[in-house]
């Protein structure tokens, strides 16, 4: 069977619930994104997963960046 994926293989293949469970994936302005829930209640983007170039380019969503959702 061969994946084809962007994601890491940690990611797909995580063999503890922990570390898997961190992880969320939410749509924010129609920005699909991979994000990790932060200790003072904000999300702390991991990845953009969009396959739109301009989404990428977009500072507000760089890997690291906080934010919160209403």
């Amino acid at each position: 069977m061969i994946l084809y994926t962007m994601m890491p293989r940690e990611l797909i293949f995580s063999f503890d619930q922990a570390e898997y469970g961190k992880y969320s994936t939410i749509n924010h302005n129609g920005i699909p994104l991979l994000v990790e829930l932060a200790n003072d209640g904000d999300f702390q983007v991991v990845r953009v997963l969009s396959s739109n170039p301009q989404h990428f380019l977009d500072s507000r969503y760089i890997p690291g960046s906080k934010i919160s959702l209403p």
